[in-house]
């Protein structure tokens, strides 16, 4: 923040505190009105701040209501302007208190507030719009949950200088509207998922001088009125989604002290833009912007310089002589261009942290000199075998594996030593190790709160279980880290990448929503865009190994991780982003010769063979007699030619992390078994699954559920941890889901449901879409689910939605339709073509997927309760394609939504459940195109209805269909349940339950029968 900005969060603190102390004692006493005083009190409670103390006058400074000595960035303040006999409150700031409520809709009963500073608390829903109709000066909300847009009302605030809405998960377009504000000066909008161009009525925001708009999903290019903005000093438009090229009239806005623009979305080339009259710059920022041509001599004369970085671009020439008047420059990066010529002699002697990797200078003769780092500089090519700045042309041998314990001393496990990693590092450095690998890093971390830069991090939050030692450390960077490996043997190898997010925290405050988001490049080629440690692991704290294929061919293999601007940067503290990484393992794909040449003879090794096969069956031969392995044949039948890629847990781990299966643990009970809540000893939550001696499934749906669930690996999948196989045992343990599932979400009794908003529910729909797009298309294993529903949608504590429950799970041969003589599933979820006919294929998790969508937007389940045999039985699809025929669809809408939702959006919705739960699977869409429909990225195919809908329902049936579904949704606001349905616990009984947490029901000989 601005030392000017200050001006409501210290000085106009300050100065409100010394009215009031002045005027107390010069007229005695002054008090706050009554109904400012219970405005106060509501907005407490609906913050979830409930520790002010009301017995004392608010405006007191006393009790909590001001802190006498305020840390930066935890302040905690009410503020007050006092006159003879009466004060009103002009401000609230709340940092850094992780309050966990939602912002207030009636701040306009504090009619004299100012601002509001929410800064780093762990608050959920969205921006009231109430909000645009009061005199606020500073509104400032970085670094909560967040969600919907920001209201178009927020225009009318006339008075408005500082909007902050960093770091939260504000979506849709910026209201054009917003353009209406004359006063403001800063306008911080990083981090968000807004959409959409930049409206061009911020051409007219001439007063603006901070603006940052990085880590968005804006489209279009970079608008040509930025040069309106002539008061701009700060402007920030890092992996914005806006594409190039720069525009030239940028060169306009003099006062700028720092321009951030980096990692634009098209490949236009553009020339370096002429930034010659910015006199008064200190940061510099053009980086992957596709930028060609020579550095300009313009460069050298900015004196004030501090940081200059232009990586990633195409620049070509020399190094101009006159860039030598930024030799006091603190950074300066020119990593992965062209250019040419021979490096200056100023920044081989006097040159601070500067990196010129990956460029074509006349060749070097070392990889690192001073803090300047010349790795992979020179034309002749540093990656290679004979490379002149490592320390020999030659290699004395050839290696075929790499282990490395990224930011960690040597660690062996499994036999395995990876070696040490504990180079400080910095922001130009060159790193070579005594084997045969090294690295290179890029970057300083910017506005970083923390005294030093740090390029290695210690685990500060608990491992998952399972967990090695590899992911206590990891390695950092801010730009670009680089690892080589040379002097390897030319062949396939297999790249295993360990990551665990050990900076964010696995609770409920404002440190456990940071968002880390980089890219990985393997020899040069693109592996994964948008990596997030967090959502591939499954959590914060969870480690994940991704393993990519690498072609050697010249000896050498490369391993780059870039940060292109996007996630959050100010999360748990300013300065955290970039890459992280615990460990690199590479193994190679063919079988390495023997170390000097030497070898050992056919008939030996068959003679060894032999005799340890001999003694393997003498051994299981006597086990065998003794009686130890007879009652594991059947099961070790059923796991033979299963490739299980799951854990393994001892019963003991499970019976001490489940309290021995103490009733009270339990969370779940279906026609599996039991389910269980248990807490592993590093304090891991989980669910256990427990086959039960009486269940009729028995071994083959345990072996099936294993085989699916091991085999398969994605953000929006139930992690499966591991399996207990001991005895008579048969566990399966899972990650616990904190909102449990999705049915109990938006069926409980009013007072136990989640506050489930738009899009929230937007972001459930599309994720549960992309999890069945990747068991329909883009597994290894093409699945089918057979039972999707909102019960089998479990919610994690971010409310993502995983699919759970692959009991019934089937493979599905590609191309081929199946005929099953045992359909199961769930009425009022299953396909008619499957439910009638046992034809199974993948559109029946569609038209399954349509079903749960309707539910998603009315609230309500696909199929009433009757307290009546005798009463009709209506069905949520049928009542959507009334409304359909009738153009009335958004009465389907769940009518605790209000007006609170995005109508499009609906009706995209919508119409993709309608075509999803055709009758026809012809008509039904993959669920890769569900997913692109909903993301906006392809239009939606137009539903023809069947004409035999209209004529099947007549006027009095669809009445009372109205009636029943307009009724309210749940006049039962009591929360009484029995353990097994326990609000804390997720709901992972097996798909054939006979007891789903929302039964239909059905005749109990149907349950027995499903088998």
């Amino acid at each position: 923040m601005s030392s000017k900005m200050l001006f409501i969060s210290t000085p106009f603190l300050a100065a409100s505190l010394a009215v009031f102390c002045l005027t107390a004692s010069a007229f005695g006493a002054t008090r706050l009105p009554d109904d400012e005083v219970e405005a106060l009190r509501d907005i407490g409670n609906t913050l979830g701040k409930k520790d002010w103390n009301f017995n004392v006058d608010p405006c007191s400074g006393e009790s909590g209501w001001a802190d006498p000595n305020p840390v930066k960035g935890s302040e905690n303040a009410v503020t007050c302007n006092c006159s003879i006999s009466i004060c009103h409150i002009t401000s609230i700031v709340l940092k850094s208190l992780d309050l966990q409520g939602t912002l207030p809709k009636d701040l306009g009963r504090l009619p004299f507030l100012q601002e509001i500073d929410l800064t780093r608390n762990y608050l959920n829903g969205t921006i009231p719009p109430q909000w645009g109709s009061m005199p606020l000066v500073n509104i400032s909300l970085l670094g909560n949950r967040l969600t919907g847009p920001i209201p178009k009302e927020f225009g009318n605030i006339s008075t408005l200088e500082s909007l902050t809405v960093e770091f939260n998960q504000l979506s849709g377009e910026l209201p054009r509207e917003l353009g209406k504000l004359n006063r403001i000066e800063r306008m911080l909008l990083t981090s968000n998922n807004f959409t959409g161009e930049l409206p061009a009525t911020f051409a007219k925001l001439t007063s603006l001088k901070d603006f940052r708009i990085g880590d968005n999903k804006f489209t279009g290019p970079i608008p040509d009125f930025i040069q309106n903005l002539t008061n701009l000093e700060k402007l920030v438009i890092q992996g914005s989604g806006l594409s190039g090229p720069i525009p030239s009239g940028i060169g306009l806005l003099e006062n700028m002290t720092d321009l951030r623009i980096s990692d634009l979305t098209n490949g236009t080339e553009t020339p370096f833009p002429p930034l010659s009259n910015m006199k008064s710059l200190k940061i510099l920022i053009l980086r992957s912007c596709n930028i060609v041509g020579k550095l300009p001599d313009f460069l050298g004369g900015i004196s004030k310089l501090k940081t200059l970085d232009l990586c990633f671009n195409k620049l070509t020439g020399d190094i101009p002589t006159s860039l030598s008047g930024a030799v006091k420059t603190d950074y300066i990066y020119l990593t992965g261009n062209l250019l040419t010529g021979t490096v200056p002699d100023w920044i081989l002697e006097k040159g601070e942290n500067v990196d010129l990797s990956y460029n074509n200078f006349t060749i070097e003769s070392s990889c690192q000199q001073r803090t300047v780092n010349l790795f992979g500089s020179s034309s002749m090519g540093n990656v290679s075998t004979s490379v002149s700045c490592l320390r020999s042309n030659q290699c004395p041998k050839y290696f075929h594996s790499l282990n490395i314990n990224c930011g960690g001393k040597e660690a062996k496990i499994k036999g395995i030593t990876y070696e040490d990693d504990a180079d400080s590092a910095g922001p130009s450095r060159f790193y070579q190790s005594r084997t045969n690998w090294a690295f290179s890093s890029t970057g300083n971390f910017m506005d970083d709160d923390r005294p030093t830069d740090s390029y290695t991090w210690t685990n500060a939050t608990k491992l998952s279980a399972g967990s090695s030692e590899l992911y206590m450390d990891a390695r950092l960077s801010p730009i670009s880290l680089t690892y080589y490996g040379f002097c390897m043997r030319n062949g396939n190898y297999t790249v295993g990448l360990h990551f665990a997010e050990i900076i964010f925290t696995d609770d409920n405050t404002s440190s456990s929503l940071g968002r880390r988001l980089f890219d990985i490049y393997i020899q040069g080629k693109l592996v994964h865009n948008d990596f997030n440690i967090v959502d591939e692991a499954g959590g914060v704290g969870k480690a994940i190994i991704k393993n990519f294929t690498a072609s050697v061919t010249s000896h050498t293999l490369e391993i780059r991780f870039y940060w292109d601007g996007k996630g959050t940067t100010g999360i748990p503290y300013r300065g955290v982003y970039g890459p992280l990484v615990s460990a690199i393992s590479v193994t190679p794909d063919f079988v390495p010769p023997s170390e000097g040449g030497s070898s050992t003879s056919a008939g030996t090794i068959v003679g060894i063979v032999v005799a340890v096969v001999a003694v393997i069956f003498l051994v299981l031969g006597v086990l065998w007699w003794k009686g130890c392995l007879r009652h594991k044949d059947k099961m070790d039948q059923d796991l033979r030619g299963l490739d299980l890629q799951t854990g393994s847990f001892a019963l003991k781990q499970i019976k001490a992390a489940t309290n021995n299966f103490d009733p009270s643990n339990k969370i779940g009970e279906g026609g599996f078994g039991p389910v269980y809540k248990g807490f592993l000893s590093d304090g891991t939550i989980i669910a256990v699954k427990q086959l039960s001696s009486k269940s009729k499934q028995g071994n083959r749906e345990f072996v099936n559920e294993i085989g699916m669930i091991s085999a398969l690996q994605h953000p929006h999948l139930v992690k499966l941890y591991g399996c207990c196989i001991e005895g008579n045992q048969l566990l399966l343990v899972y990650e616990y889901m904190e909102n449990n599932s999705l049915a109990r979400a938006l069926f409980d009794p009013e007072g136990c449901q989640l506050n489930l908003d738009w899009p929230t529910r937007h972001k459930i729909a599309i994720g549960i879409a992309r999890g069945l797009a990747f068991l329909h298309e883009e597994s290894r294993l093409k699945i089918v689910h057979r039972d999707i529903k909102a019960t089998n949608v479990l919610l994690d504590k971010n409310l993502n939605p995983k699919i759970s429950d692959f009991g019934l799970a089937k493979l599905d041969e590609e191309g081929t339709t199946h005929i099953s003589t045992r359909v199961a599933g769930t009425f009022g979820y299953m396909a008619p073509e499957y439910a009638m006919r046992g034809h199974l294929t993948d559109k029946a998790d569609v038209y399954s997927y349509g079903i749960v969508a309707l539910e998603i937007v009315c609230g309500r389940s696909n199929s009433s309760y009757r307290q009546n045999p005798k009463e009709e039985c209506f069905y949520l699809l049928d009542w959507a394609l009334v409304l359909k025929e009738r153009e009335r669809l958004l009465e389907l809408v769940d009518p605790r939504l209000g007006q609170k939702y995005d109508k499009g959006q609906v009706m995209t919705l919508i119409n993709v459940a309608l075509l999803c739960a055709d009758v026809s699977p012809a008509v039904r869409p993959t669920m890769s195109s569900v997913v692109s429909m909903l993301e906006g990225k392809t239009s939606v195919d137009d539903l023809v209805l069947d004409a035999s809908v209209s004529k099947s329902h007549d006027e009095m049936r669809i009445e009372a269909m109205r009636k029943h579904f307009q009724q309210s949704i749940e006049t039962d606001t009591s929360c009484t349940m029995t353990k097994s349905m326990s609000l804390d616990g997720p709901w992972t009984a097996s798909s054939s339950s006979t007891q789903d947490l929302y039964p239909l029901k059905l005749d109990s000989d149907y349950w027995e029968k499903r088998n």
